[in-house]
C-alpha cells in the first residue's frame, strides 16, 4: 500500500495524502499509448500548403467509433463556421497519452479534466461543455437487479468493474466513495490492486458489459452511459441532485441489460474544452468563439444523417475556472493519484 501522511490546510483542516509512493500517471506515456493517436502526425497548428490549417482534437478515451460519431456535430460545427481549418478527431487509447500528445504538438484541442488538472499552465481553457442545459454529470455505481449489493460497503469481497484508471466518473470518484463513505481499503488502486474487493479497469462500455455477463458484481460508469440501463421504476429513488442536474434522464430504460443503481456522486463539472497554450494561430480564438456562441439550434444544423440527438455530448460552453475542478483534485489527492511531470 501507499504511505499515508497527513497535511494541514490553511483553514486548519487535515487531509490524508496517500500519493507519496504512487507512480506519476501523466508524466510520460509509453510509445504504444502515443501510437494510439493514429493520424496525428504531419503539419499541425501551422497551416498547410493549401492554406487550410489542420487541427487535431483529442476526444476522451473510450470506444473510438462511438466517440467519433458522438462528437461529429462538433467537428462539423468548427469546420463549417471557421474558415480555413480542417478538424480531425482522434481517440487516445488511454488518458496517459493525451498530455504527451499536446506537449509534442501532435494535437491542438483536448477535453478531459484530468489532463487539464495535471498542468493547467499548458492549456488555455475554452470552457465547460453544456448538454441538455446542464454543465454537470454524475458518476454512478450499478449492480444487477437481483444483487445483494445495497450500499457501498456491500462491495466488500465482490468484483467491481471500473472504466479507465484515470477516468473521473469511471474510477476516481468511485474509489474515493468506496474508501471514504464505504470504509473499504482500496489498496493501491487505481495503479494497483484494491484490498477489500477485486477491481478491473477498461472503459465505460466494457465495465457495463462485464457487469451484464457476470464477470463483475458491480460497476462504475458515467450518467450518459449508465442511465439508459436503469429501469424507469427506479427514478423515484434518485437523489434530487440527479433529478435537478442530469441531462440524460430522458434516456432512462432505453437499453438492455437492466441494472439497479446503488450510488450517485454529487454533480461533477462536465468536460472542459481547452487548447494547448503553445498553439499560435488566429484560428485558436475563432474556434473558441464558435464553441462559446453555439446553441442547440446551431449545433443541430451540423448533425450527420441519422444522428441520434441523445448521443450529443455538447451544445455550448460555459465559462470555467480551475475552482470548478477542485473536487476532482481533492479526490485525486485522497485516492493517491499523483499527476506529475
Amino acid at each position: 500500500m501507499a504511505d499515508t501522511t497527513r497535511t494541514r490546510a490553511a483553514d486548519g483542516t487535515e487531509r490524508t495524502d496517500t500519493s507519496s509512493t504512487r507512480r506519476k500517471f501523466l508524466g510520460g506515456a509509453s510509445a504504444a499509448a502515443i501510437a494510439g493517436l493514429a493520424g496525428c502526425t504531419g503539419v499541425l497548428g501551422g497551416g498547410s500548403s493549401s492554406d487550410v490549417e489542420e487541427v487535431t482534437m483529442l476526444l476522451t478515451p473510450g470506444t473510438p467509433a462511438d466517440a467519433r460519431r458522438r462528437y461529429k456535430p462538433v467537428q462539423n460545427l468548427i469546420n463549417g463556421e471557421v474558415d480555413g481549418v480542417d478538424v480531425e478527431m482522434q481517440v487516445p487509447q488511454d488518458y496517459s497519452a493525451i498530455r504527451p500528445a499536446l506537449n509534442s504538438e501532435q494535437a491542438e484541442i483536448g477535453m478531459d479534466d484530468i489532463t487539464l488538472i495535471s498542468n493547467p499552465d499548458l492549456m488555455d481553457v475554452y470552457g465547460t461543455t453544456v448538454t441538455g442545459g446542464s454543465a454537470f454529470y454524475f458518476s454512478i455505481m450499478l449492480t444487477n437487479e437481483d444483487s445483494d449489493i445495497e450500499e457501498l460497503s456491500d462491495v466488500e469481497g465482490k468484483t467491481h468493474a471500473f472504466a479507465d484508471r484515470l477516468s473521473t466518473s469511471g474510477s476516481i470518484f468511485a474509489l474515493y466513495a468506496l474508501q471514504e463513505e464505504g470504509g473499504l481499503d482500496i489498496g493501491d488502486a487505481p495503479d494497483g490492486d484494491p484490498v477489500d474487493f477485486e477491481g478491473s479497469w477498461s472503459n465505460h462500455d466494457i465495465a457495463l458489459e462485464k457487469l451484464g455477463n457476470g464477470e463483475a458484481d458491480s460497476a462504475t460508469t458515467w450518467g450518459g452511459n449508465g442511465l439508459p440501463h436503469i429501469p424507469e421504476s427506479y427514478r423515484s429513488e434518485f437523489p434530487d441532485r440527479v433529478l435537478d442536474k442530469s441531462s440524460f434522464l430522458d434516456t432512462l430504460d432505453t437499453e438492455s441489460p437492466k441494472f439497479r443503481p446503488f450510488w450517485f456522486s454529487f454533480p461533477i463539472p462536465k468536460q472542459p474544452m481547452y487548447a494547448r497554450a503553445t498553439w499560435e494561430s488566429d484560428k485558436k480564438e475563432e474556434i473558441r468563439d464558435v464553441l462559446v456562441n453555439s446553441d442547440q439550434s446551431l449545433i443541430e444544423e451540423y448533425y450527420p444523417e441519422d444522428y441520434n440527438e441523445e448521443e450529443l455530448p455538447f451544445t455550448t460552453l460555459q465559462d470555467t475556472s480551475m475552482d470548478a475542478y477542485q473536487p476532482v483534485i481533492e479526490r485525486l489527492n485522497t485516492v493517491g493519484v499523483e499527476l506529475g511531470e
